[in-house]
């Protein structure tokens, strides 16, 4: 059976392939949760003019990235807190306080996309990575400083 996937399917392909595959996989897997459409004419010119639309949103969103990349990449906060001895702070810094201080800068930002490996726990001058767009990474600097 020819099917369009509209989603990546692992060892099969990635949306919009279209794949030949056994009746009874089409019919009791993919079919069912919506994985793939039967690739008929009708959804063949469906599938492309969907696909239009999904290139010009995707590249609308990639150019809102890049501005918010180049704002972000412009700009450095600073996080004030209180330290102990060895200036090792009590607690940690860290993705949700990086959101914060980048809301008060008036950039709103998912903190998921805040890349930041661990919580900083130290004072200093960090740079973390943000990535706003699979393809668009912007790096922020974050100063750590005693309250």
């Amino acid at each position: 059976m020819k099917l369009i996937l509209l989603g990546e399917v692992a060892k099969l392909g990635k949306t919009g392939d279209q794949v030949e595959v056994a009746d009874g996989y089409a019919r009791n897997f993919l079919l069912p949760r919506g994985l793939a459409i039967e690739a008929t004419p009708s959804n063949l010119k469906a599938w492309e003019r969907q696909k239009l639309l999904g290139q010009s949103r995707e590249a609308r969103a990639k150019r809102e990235a890049l501005a918010l990349a180049e704002r972000i990449n412009a700009i450095s906060v600073t996080i004030q807190c209180q330290t102990g001895e060895q200036d090792k702070l009590y607690g940690s810094v860290t993705n949700l306080d990086i959101g914060n201080a980048l809301a008060q800068e008036g950039i709103e930002v998912d903190r998921k996309k805040i890349a930041l490996p661990e919580p900083i726990k130290t004072l200093g001058l960090y740079t973390v990575s943000i990535r706003l767009h699979p393809e668009v990474t912007a790096e922020l600097k974050v100063w750590v400083v005693k309250a």
